[in-house]
């Protein structure tokens, strides 16, 4: 009887450390800091009252298939997570420092990566000429088209990644670059905010 008893805790051991270890090994997390996000400006303390993100830079993931699907409109900061509204506050449309780009440049993105995962691509988005900077981000404010695409082929990214891509043209004062890491084998993408001046 004890024997069965014994038996029965480790298979029981055995069955969550096997959940624990699907768990981590699912949890790839990053963010962008080149051009400076929204949630590493406020991990940094760069900006104020941003709640939860500034203890989880990395966790702004929502579902994948963006545009037609993922996180609704107004929530696409935070990958339509709750939690992390504050990233889709545009507060007061000044209140997010921006990076300096200029239309046709070559520029280096970069993520930051603190648990890696399969990945089926990169893309960048950038808000149309005319947005306005005091309002929630939505779908009909970007281009509906990706300004750069970066095929990944289901590889693991490195803890660092940059690639290059050309800065649109005909953009003026303050835009949003919105960046989305797609994962390959699970249902979510992460999702990163940069606020850019022109």
């Amino acid at each position: 009887m004890r024997k069965k008893k014994l038996g029965a805790a480790v298979v029981a051991l055995a069955a969550a450390g096997t959940s624990l270890l699907a768990t981590s090994s699912a949890s790839g997390h990053g963010y962008t800091d080149q051009p400076l996000s929204r949630q590493k400006v406020c991990a940094n303390g760069t900006v104020q009252n941003c709640g939860e993100i500034i203890w989880e830079p990395q966790s702004v993931e929502g579902p994948k298939g963006f545009p037609a699907a993922g996180p609704a409109d107004g929530t696409i900061c935070a990958g339509g997570l709750s939690r992390f509204a504050q990233l889709d506050d545009p507060r007061g449309g000044t209140g997010w420092p921006t990076t300096k780009l200029t239309g046709g440049q070559t520029y280096t993105f970069r993520w930051q990566f603190t648990a890696r995962h399969a990945t089926t691509d990169f893309k960048y988005y950038l808000t149309k000429q005319g947005w306005d900077p005091s309002k929630k981000l939505t779908r009909a404010a970007l281009d509906p088209q990706p300004f750069l695409t970066v095929p990944f082929y289901n590889k693991q990214p490195p803890a660092t990644l940059s690639h290059e891509g050309t800065i649109p043209t005909g953009r003026s004062g303050h835009h949003l670059v919105l960046a989305v890491w797609t994962i390959a084998d699970t249902g979510n993408a992460f999702y990163s905010c940069s606020d850019v001046q022109f």
